[in-house]
């Protein structure tokens, strides 16, 4: 039997500028839409949407400045506030350019630690979730109770993909469905078992859904994703599920020790 088109279904919401009842919110945004949630589908969140509403908002005037936080602005020609911020979120800082530091924050590798100064007023910046996986879980099994539906569910962010122009989607945390599908040792097209494949299924429902979300003034923090075919279940998702170890990750371990570890011992 052919399986069905996925659906991308934008829900519109309202601006928020400090902290709100997300799952009101949602469940209004989807009476005024005229639609609702169905067994299987997948919620796509906003993961800015969800700090504002835990608010997660910090003023940029109460940002107090070390030695140093100073030193990497003057290293990177950054705003010494900002770089002061990357520096007390982020978990790990590789380096940067004039602006922005590479940094890896919650599983992923994010310009500045995903602090985001965009769509809220100025003076003010949005951090990401104290525990983004909890937050996930959290407001999966909040609508499922309301809704009596069973769901999964999707923080999406944006971030750039090396060495391309542009953002795209990716999941910032995942909650009732695993977000990474295993095909090593399967068959491809020739009958050669894969070796490696591991499909990213969180990372490409987000970047679909970001397709209607948009980055800018669409205020659409929400996207019902429809027969992905994905298996749901309750089992926790966590940072560990797909996060890749460094000394594996052919960016991190290319950008930073590759060269090195590939010069002649004289050199």
């Amino acid at each position: 039997m052919p399986r069905k088109p996925v659906t991308l279904i934008p829900v519109e919401a309202p601006v928020q500028q400090s902290a709100f009842d997300l799952v009101e919110v949602l469940i209004t945004a989807l009476m005024n839409a005229g639609y609702m949630l169905q067994d299987g589908d997948v919620l796509a969140v906003s993961s800015k949407y969800v700090a504002i509403s835990e608010g997660r908002i910090v003023n940029l005037e109460d940002i107090g400045i070390t030695p140093e936080g100073a030193a990497l602005a003057e290293r990177y020609q950054m705003n010494p506030i900002i770089a002061q911020l990357v520096l007390q979120e982020a978990d790990h800082i590789f380096g940067g350019i004039p602006g922005f530091l590479l940094t890896f924050k919650d599983g992923i590798l994010s310009p500045n630690a995903g602090i985001d100064r965009s769509n809220i007023p100025g003076g003010s910046a949005v951090l990401f979730s104290s525990d983004p996986y909890a937050s996930a879980a959290k407001l999966r099994e909040a609508v499922q109770k309301r809704l009596s539906v069973e769901i999964g569910l999707i923080l999406t962010d944006s971030w750039l993909i090396p060495g391309r122009l542009g953002t795209s989607g990716i999941a910032l945390a995942t909650a009732g469905f695993a977000p990474v599908q295993d095909e090593r040792g399967k068959l491809d097209l020739f009958g050669n078992p894969l070796v490696v494949t591991r499909r990213g299924i969180a990372d490409t429902i987000c970047a679909a859904a970001e397709l209607v979300m948009g980055e800018r003034d669409e205020a659409t923090p929400f996207v019902i994703v429809r027969d992905t075919g994905i298996t749901l279940t309750d089992t926790p998702i966590t940072t560990a599920d797909v996060a890749i170890e460094w000394p594996m990750d052919i960016y991190v371990q290319s950008l930073t020790e590759g060269l090195l570890s590939a010069r002649p011992p004289d050199a």
